[in-house]
């Protein structure tokens, strides 16, 4: 660190103390499995929760290995899927009985999308584009290629601020991602929702860079699909299953494009013909994935008492915090925050543009700094308000500027 900055260290140190004395989210840490790294990165993959392993090994030897077969009564295992996603309900805005939890963020994209544009069509016949978010992490644009080929649309791109200048008579569907995954910028959804619906068409939202991280407020905003994974803010583990909501009044009309055994209204009446089940069970396709989905489940339980305003709240003041010991401590035009600095703009993560950044982030990891590299010179710094701490704020900031000095 430069000597003119160095003075600054104390202060910011303190204050970092200060701050989580007085956070009301302090205690939420040590309900994780954490070391004296500082882990920047929950926005890719969330921490451990403590007692996750111990329910895991429950599952294993009790459920599975004495229950066997009888655990998808007794131990709930078939229903997992509309239990758990009405535990994220609260999380994103949702009434209970929209949200079911199973398969991949990349699936549900999928479902989501061609049921979306089949819905509209079934409304008018002459939709026959889907508006895809341009700065959308790629799976979203390879599944949006896909449902356009399948469906026989037109796609057009466009950055979230172009999108209601693109919207007609002939959009069916629109994709869009909640927060971008490289800069952390946070899109408009209630003003994007409401021009997509003006323009006769339905939306579907990722929200895997925000659920968990700031409210979502899918009812509230009248969106229309919304999907999501569980491994970032939910510290759901490793792949684990992603989920999909579905608005409540759309769900008789929910055609997937993925019909199941698991969707179907008589699922053991094994039928050749196809009937949808009744509610947000259209959404779900096959055989639940058990062991990753009751990982979860178990992974919520450090929600319990939270307000997701409370987590908004720290996760701002976090950012905030972090930038300005950024400013304080590294040597000047080092770095760029590509982070919007309003936070009506703005997720739960810092961008940082920084030459060599694939380089300066392999230091920061091994002096136990933890965030993420995007090509071609982005830092990303993931704040999970549930367990990172001001503390960890600081330090971040004080070991990239001994990095990059």
């Amino acid at each position: 660190m430069s000597d003119d900055r160095a003075g600054a260290a104390p202060d910011l140190a303190a204050e970092a103390a200060k701050l989580d004395a007085d956070d009301a989210l302090r205690d939420r840490r040590a309900q994780f499995v954490l070391d004296d790294t500082v882990y920047l990165d929950g926005n890719s993959l969330g921490a451990l929760p403590a007692h996750v392993p111990g329910r895991v090994a429950d599952v294993i030897s009790r459920q599975w290995g004495e229950l066997r077969i009888r655990s998808w009564d007794e131990s709930g295992w078939w229903t997992a899927p509309e239990r758990i996603g009405d535990r994220i309900a609260p999380l994103v805005g949702a009434a209970l009985g929209q949200i079911v939890v199973g398969d991949s963020t990349s699936v549900n994209v999928f479902k989501a999308l061609v049921a979306a544009v089949r819905m509209a069509r079934a409304a008018d016949g002459g939709r026959d584009e889907i508006v895809v978010d341009a700065t959308t992490f790629p799976t979203d644009g390879y599944i949006a290629q896909s449902a356009a080929r399948l469906t026989g649309c037109r796609l057009v791109p466009a950055a979230p601020a172009e999108v209601p200048g693109v919207l007609g008579g002939r959009t069916a569907a629109v994709l869009l991602n909640h927060a971008d995954y490289r800069t952390g910028r946070l899109h408009d959804l209630p003003g994007l929702t409401r021009a997509v619906h003006d323009a006769g068409a339905l939306v579907v939202w990722d929200l895997c860079h925000t659920a968990g991280a700031l409210p979502v407020g899918l009812d509230a905003h009248g969106v229309d699909l919304a999907v999501g994974c569980t491994y970032k803010y939910l510290n759901g583990g490793p792949g684990s299953p992603a989920y999909l909501y579905v608005r409540a009044d759309l769900q008789p009309r929910f055609d997937s494009p993925l019909p199941g055994w698991n969707s179907h209204a008589e699922p053991f009446g094994m039928r050749p013909e196809f009937e949808a089940a009744d509610g947000a069970l259209r959404g779900r396709v096959g055989t639940p994935d058990i062991l990753s989905m009751l990982a979860l489940e178990a992974a919520l339980d450090v929600w319990d008492g939270v307000g997701v305003d409370a987590v908004r709240a720290k996760s701002l003041a976090l950012t905030d915090f972090f930038l300005r010991c950024v400013g304080a401590y590294v040597p000047k035009g080092r770095v760029e925050s590509l982070t919007p600095a309003v936070h009506a703009e703005r997720g739960s993560q810092v961008a940082l543009r920084c030459a060599g950044a694939g380089d300066v982030m392999r230091r920061l990891v091994e002096r136990g700094v933890v965030g993420d590299y995007r090509a071609p010179d982005v830092l990303r710094f993931g704040f999970t308000p549930l367990y990172v701490s001001f503390g960890d704020a600081e330090r971040a900031a004080r070991v990239l500027a001994d990095t990059l000095d």
